[in-house]
């Protein structure tokens, strides 16, 4: 894949593109149809709309095999041709300049691509939907490809696709639009995505979008950047399950740093290396599921590389740290653990049913 051609790829199409395409063919359809009219009034009852039809075809091509209606003796028949076929030639040549123009600046590979990333997203599920690839989606954006989760960016900014695609060395599945349309977010796959991360660049347009979500999918889990904290009591009633604050998050790490520096700087290393790419998760342990009903320490027997389990929690019950070998994994467990994407991906299917 050429970094160099998802430029052209990824090139929103100028309405003008569209417009003068569209007028360009109107024009040659229009054409077409009053040959069609008047060749029919010309040829009278004796002969018929196919024999208007091939006239038409003959004169508006040039090719001129034989006139089917005779004109030999009929001066305004061939008044009509002359006129015809000087405004067929100006309509073709118009349809072709515009068609011509529509491949050569790319507005064509733009539809392919399109086409290409709307089949991509067709196969994704419970995936995530990042709106907004700006200094925030892009953090989130490459979390997301080092634990190798599966997402869907809208943005409206095609520059800006452009440069993430080049930064991370991909193509990922994008929607260009804006992500505060409902038509953006169902072309995401948000009816078949497990979250979405409203990161636009004003808390506005992000509570927009959080509204949006919810009323398309009650069940998805929304999080949603805001700036202002004052308004953040009413993005959660909106319909957002958890609102990030960047300053707030900024203050608690600088103290952090102040505090605990060692903490902090283990947890960096582990964010920052990139063989592994260990993370703490979280799963649940659905009925029915291979580890259901047995002990972690059979879970342990598994020997799933670079995989520690943390804690655990029974639904409505207190947090359970560094938990016992025979530590019982019924259904409906919350098990929290440290892991490579690899380790998450095989202890998720491990614990679904």
């Amino acid at each position: 894949m050429s970094l160099r051609n998802s430029q052209a790829r990824g090139r929103p199409i100028p309405r003008d593109a569209f417009a003068a395409l569209y007028r360009s063919s109107l024009l040659v359809a229009l054409t077409f149809v009053v040959g069609v009219v008047g060749y029919s009034v010309l040829g009278g009852e004796d002969y018929s709309v196919f024999d208007a039809v091939y006239m038409t075809v003959i004169t508006l091509t040039t090719v001129g095999y034989g006139e089917v209606i005779d004109l030999t003796n009929n001066n305004v028949g061939r008044l009509f041709t002359t006129l015809l076929l000087l405004g067929g030639v100006g309509a073709f040549l118009n349809f072709f300049t515009s068609a011509t123009a529509f491949v050569v600046e790319g507005h064509m590979q733009h539809i392919l691509w399109s086409r290409r990333m709307a089949k991509a997203i067709s196969k994704l599920n419970d995936h995530t939907i990042v709106c907004g690839g700006g200094s925030t989606g892009q953090h989130i954006i490459q979390e997301l490809i080092s634990t190798k989760r599966s997402f869907v960016l809208v943005d409206t900014d095609e520059q800006r696709i452009i440069e993430l695609f080049e930064r991370f060395d991909q193509e990922f599945p994008t929607v260009i639009g804006d992500a505060t349309d409902d038509d953006c977010l169902m072309a995401g796959g948000i009816d078949r995505a497990s979250g979405i991360v409203a990161c636009l660049s004003n808390d506005k347009d992000n509570f927009i979008v959080t509204v949006s979500a919810r009323l398309l999918r009650p069940d998805i889990r929304i999080i949603c950047r805001c700036i202002d904290e004052r308004v953040v009591s009413k993005i959660r009633k909106a319909g957002a399950d958890s609102v990030v604050s960047p300053n707030r998050i900024g203050g608690l790490r600088m103290v952090s740093e102040l505090a605990r520096p060692m903490a902090v700087s283990y947890l960096d290393l582990m964010l920052r290396e990139q063989k592994k790419n260990l993370r703490v998760e979280s799963v649940e342990v659905m009925e029915g599921s291979e580890v259901a009903d047995s002990c972690l320490g059979d879970l342990k027997d598994r020997k799933i590389k670079d995989l520690l389990v943390l804690a655990f929690r029974k639904a409505d019950s207190e947090w359970h740290f560094a938990p016992e070998d025979e530590t019982k994994i019924a259904s409906g467990l919350h098990i929290i653990f440290m892991a490579s994407p690899a380790a998450r991906i095989e202890l998720q299917r491990l614990t679904q049913g």
